[in-house]
């Protein structure tokens, strides 16, 4: 019973529960709702979780250094509308991503350096850049953004797109693959590995020759850079630009981060646990929708759940005080 405890307690704990929490919420859905678990349901559920996931990935990584970044949303918005815009004007697609990606990375390496160099909490410096963004993004479209994605961009991303003979979008194989990949990078990369440190004990770090400033503005380029790509992603499943498509982002990415396992004052989580996470908050979303719950009503829910999180996993010790 001690070793079960002491599991549930640790972060592959925290997964599994997440994992189990998400099974046990779809199996409620599946009762109370018809249809919940139609195909049709589950591959949406499944697009609408990958979005998230993709969008979930810097938010990932800021918070194992030790941070929190809230320029996600607007860095999205930014994108969504950037690219809409760009290539309704008859630009190659190819290069408004570049642009895009580059412009992202930027604002990323600026919010990285700009906290850790000048010693300024993230949580100020990103929302701060954020509304920046935001801003130019409005003064550039007068408020009235246009454009639409290519239609591969939407067959991509698409709930009723195939994989040949499988029925779901080549978004949901490309995650996989993704979450693969980013997994391997922090369990056997030198950069996984500088990562965890710097976050459990950034005053001991750059005895081990870490470089803080340099992995602050590494990893919060990547925070920016996969935002930036969830906003096109987001523009191939919507169809439209819209600004604020990213402000559902803001608190759901933090959430699904700390619901899989990490800890907010850094060195603990896995991105296989923000998958977890994800999972949860979709499936309390899409059964509180199909429940006939308001969107204001699911928004109360989702923020007395980060609430209460927050409350309980941000209070923790951090990980140097027990070593």
């Amino acid at each position: 019973m001690i070793r079960f405890k002491s599991f549930l307690a640790s972060t592959g704990g925290r997964i599994f529960g997440a994992f189990v929490i998400a099974a046990l919420l779809h199996l409620v859905g599946t009762i109370l709702i018809p249809g919940y678990s139609s195909s049709f349901a589950i591959r949406a559920m499944l697009v609408v979780a990958s979005l998230l996931a993709v969008a979930c990935v810097g938010q990932t990584l800021v918070v194992i250094l030790g941070g929190i970044d809230l320029s996600i949303p607007f860095v999205i918005g930014f994108a969504n509308v950037v690219a809409a815009q760009l290539y309704g004007e008859q630009w190659n697609f190819a290069l408004v991503c570049l642009l895009v990606a580059v412009i992202a990375l930027l604002i990323g390496a600026f919010n990285g350096y700009v906290s850790r160099k000048l010693e300024i909490h993230p949580l100020i410096v990103t929302l701060g850049s954020g509304m920046i963004v935001q801003g130019a993004v409005l003064l550039w479209t007068a408020g009235f953004p246009s454009g639409s994605a290519p239609q591969a961009v939407s067959d991509f991303v698409s709930i009723g797109g195939s994989v040949g003979p499988l029925p779901f979008p080549w978004l949901i194989p490309a995650l996989v693959a993704l979450a693969a990949v980013i997994i391997l990078v922090l369990s056997r990369s030198p950069y996984g590995r500088r990562l965890y440190a710097l976050g459990s004990n950034p005053g001991a770090a750059p005895l081990a020759l870490i470089d803080p400033v340099r992995m602050w503005v590494i990893t919060f380029a990547i925070s920016a850079f996969f935002a930036a790509v969830a906003g096109v992603l987001l523009l191939g499943f919507t169809g439209s630009a819209y600004g604020d498509v990213g402000q559902p982002y803001l608190f759901q990415t933090i959430a699904a981060v700390v619901v899989g396992g990490a800890a907010l004052v850094g060195g603990r989580g896995s991105y296989l646990g923000t998958i977890a996470g994800v999972l949860v908050l979709t499936e309390i979303n899409t059964l509180l929708i199909g429940m006939g719950f308001q969107p204001a009503a699911v928004q109360a829910a989702l923020g007395l759940i980060i609430v209460i999180l927050v409350s309980l996993y941000g209070r923790e010790r951090h990980i140097r005080t027990t070593i």
